[in-house]
């Protein structure tokens, strides 16, 4: 369910929406809403777009730290050998340097 917002701005409110109440001085808040001003929108909005962004990057960091610990376990259950081969860095880069024989 959709309403419009009461203040007359235009915007559509979900149904859904939570208010938070926060407490800032009002030196702050004025430079703010200055601000908001000059860029077309309200401090409110502002504000709720930072925070759904600071949600979001922490979903986002959790899902790739999981990716990784994914990955590192599927390295982990590799069997890879080299069959008892070893190298050094020269050789690891004699054919991008042209002193491979062929």
């Amino acid at each position: 369910m959709e309403m419009i917002d009461p203040c007359s701005t235009g915007l559509v409110l979900h149904c859904c929406m939570a208010n938070l109440t926060i407490t800032v001085d009002e030196t702050t808040l004025r430079r703010a809403r200055v601000r908001a001003i000059e860029r077309g929108e309200s401090v409110n909005q502002f504000l709720a777009e930072q925070l759904r962004r600071y949600a979001e990057a922490d979903g986002q960091r959790g899902r790739q730290q999981r990716a990784l610990e994914r990955i590192g376990e599927l390295a982990d259950s590799l069997s890879l050998s080299t069959g008892g081969w070893t190298w050094n860095r020269e050789e690891l880069y004699d054919e991008r340097l042209g002193r491979f024989d062929r």
